[in-house]
């Protein structure tokens, strides 16, 4: 009896550690506060297991049976709390468990490439701080602006191993406005001028200006740099500066510098006022962005990651059935891909388009559904008495060349009744707000101080003669009419000039003054008379005639367009 009575204490005894440690091991899952998360199958699987374990057998005496019972009763009220508490903590939501990754602030990768010596305190570079710590509002725009290209503009400086100080650059030439156009003919965030761009392969013609091309300019304008840091000699600021004015200007300044025996830095250089502000304004931003509390402003996050995928579209496409594709609106894809002038990609490419890179995918999609000959629309047009090339470009917004190209034609002469195919933009030309000629219609319409006229542009008009007419400052009727002052004037064109005198007194004196006249040279008359004779200049009559000597001859005709209230009458 006293061994069967040791026997079942013992059995009893096993019983009780074993669903103690059993209880216990379940408890201590709750310890491990880790992401993982239990499967409550699995638990409630161990619960069956150890209860199973705990069922009388056969050969149990009956009081061993009651009180293995009784202490499997406990163990399974035990590790029934157990299994509660574990349902209640560790598969109740818990917010830690669940909180978002901390975002990655594009800004912090930007400060870590910083690579340009700046140690210099300058005045220069005091005054371009000083402003920006009061323009905390200009900043916010520009990094808005920004936001959309600045990871594409440092991914690729890092590739080139360039310092990130040149992702910044765009702030200093454009402020990021990817339409940006200045009064040096300068266009796009890289402000690249016509000529540097051809140099660096950015393509120019109706369809399309590579300068604007954020995807195109970007690879452009680095690799330009890259090649002026290597002619200065790795001097970045002789590079930015030379970016700025040309390289010749600085290696002027340099050798003008060392033959007086001066310092060749670039503090030091006899430089263009534009250019001695360009380098500071680039430094002072490099400083706010290093150290933005130091300085009292604040930088917009901006998150590290793409912002758009570059596409190949594989042929032309009007935009805004690209646009349809993508769901987007159209005027979000124009901002992204400000390079097309009008509603179509360029029929010779770049076959490209950058697209928001969560709608990438669908745009892909949606784009291998349709063949290339039907991305764009056709009609038949029958050529009228009267019409030209030129006109009926205009009137379908397709540049005469393409007209030209489609038709197989070999100049410009066509016959009234004869057909051209031509193709024609999906929806109205007035709903592509950001084609050239509406971003020109939109600027134009602004409301500006004083009485708005519209001229006409006639042979020979300037915008030196322009602003003599009108009591207008020329660069500002460039700018009132998105132009730069260099830009070409044609016939016919319309400009919109806004001046302080009544429109009655303008016009009268404007628009019906200037008159063209073929004047027939006489015996001994030289260019110096005869520019005297009309009251025009010497530069006015070689810029209206092709002369092809020095010398007039008498009989000889020559053009020349006359302010008629401004002649005497004499001769």
């Amino acid at each position: 009896m006293l061994t069967n009575d040791l026997h079942s204490e013992s059995v009893q005894n096993k019983l009780r550690i074993t669903l103690n440690k059993e209880a216990n091991f379940l408890i201590s899952l709750l310890q491990f506060r880790t992401s993982i998360k239990f499967n409550q199958t699995l638990i409630a699987g161990l619960l069956s297991i150890l209860l199973a374990a705990c069922v009388p057998g056969e050969s149990t005496r009956p009081d061993q049976a009651d009180e293995i019972n009784r202490i499997t009763e406990e163990a399974a009220l035990a590790l029934v709390a157990a299994k509660q508490k574990i349902e209640d903590d560790i598969f109740a939501i818990n917010p830690d468990d669940y909180a978002e990754e901390p975002i990655a602030n594009i800004w912090d990768r930007v400060r870590d490439g910083f690579n340009i010596a700046d140690t210099t305190d300058n005045a220069r570079l005091e005054a371009e701080l000083n402003w920006y710590k009061r323009h905390q509002k200009y900043l916010d725009r520009v990094v808005d602006r920004a936001e959309p290209f600045l990871h594409y503009v440092l991914n690729e400086a890092e590739k080139r191993k360039l310092p990130t100080e040149l992702v910044l650059l765009p702030i200093v030439e454009s402020a990021y406005q990817t339409f940006a156009y200045s009064h040096g003919r300068a266009s796009g965030i890289w402000q690249f001028i016509p000529s540097t761009g051809r140099i660096y392969g950015l393509k120019q013609n109706w369809w399309y200006d590579g300068r604007r091309d954020v995807h195109a300019s970007t690879q452009a304008a680095l690799k330009y740099l890259e090649n002026l840091n290597r002619e200065f000699k790795g001097n970045w600021l002789h590079a930015l500066a030379a970016y700025n004015s040309g390289s010749g200007t600085v290696r002027r300044a340099i050798r003008n510098n060392k033959r007086r025996g001066k310092p060749t830095d670039f503090w030091s250089l006899k430089l263009p006022k534009e250019t001695q502000a360009y380098v500071p304004k680039l430094l002072a931003l490099k400083r706010l962005i290093a150290n933005p509390e130091a300085y009292g402003i604040t930088l917009n996050c901006i998150e590290d990651t793409p912002h758009f995928e570059t596409v190949d579209i594989g042929s032309q496409l009007d935009l805004a059935m690209a646009a349809d594709l993508a769901h987007i609106e159209l005027d979000q894809l124009y901002q992204l891909n400000p390079g097309f002038n009008h509603w179509a990609t360029a029929p010779y490419g770049p076959h490209r388009l950058l697209i928001p890179v969560d709608h990438a995918e669908i745009f892909k999609q949606n784009l291998a559904k349709i063949p290339k000959a039907q991305r764009i629309k056709w009609k038949r047009h029958k050529i009228k008495e009267g019409q030209t090339l030129s006109h009926i470009a205009d009137r379908y917004g397709v540049s005469v060349g393409s007209l030209k190209r489609i038709n197989n034609l070999r100049s410009h002469t066509i016959r009234a009744g004869k057909h051209l195919v031509i193709p024609v933009s999906s929806r109205k030309l007035s709903d592509y707000n950001l084609t050239a000629y509406q971003r020109k219609k939109t600027l134009q319409n602004i409301r500006r101080k004083g009485h708005k006229i519209t001229h006409i542009v006639r042979p020979g008009d300037t915008f030196w003669d322009l602003s003599r007419t009108y009591k207008v400052n020329s660069r500002s009727i460039a700018r009132w009419n998105g132009m730069a002052i260099k830009d070409p004037l044609r016939s016919g064109q319309k400009l919109v000039i806004w001046t302080k005198a009544p429109n009655s007194r303008i016009a009268s004196r404007g628009a019906n003054t200037i008159q063209h006249i073929s004047y027939r040279v006489r015996n001994g008359e030289s260019l110096y008379l005869i520019a005297q004779k009309f009251n025009v200049s010497i530069s006015d009559l070689k810029r209206w005639n092709s002369f092809s000597s020095k010398y007039l001859q008498p009989g000889q005709k020559i053009k020349l367009y006359v302010d008629v209230t401004r002649q005497t009458g004499k001769g």
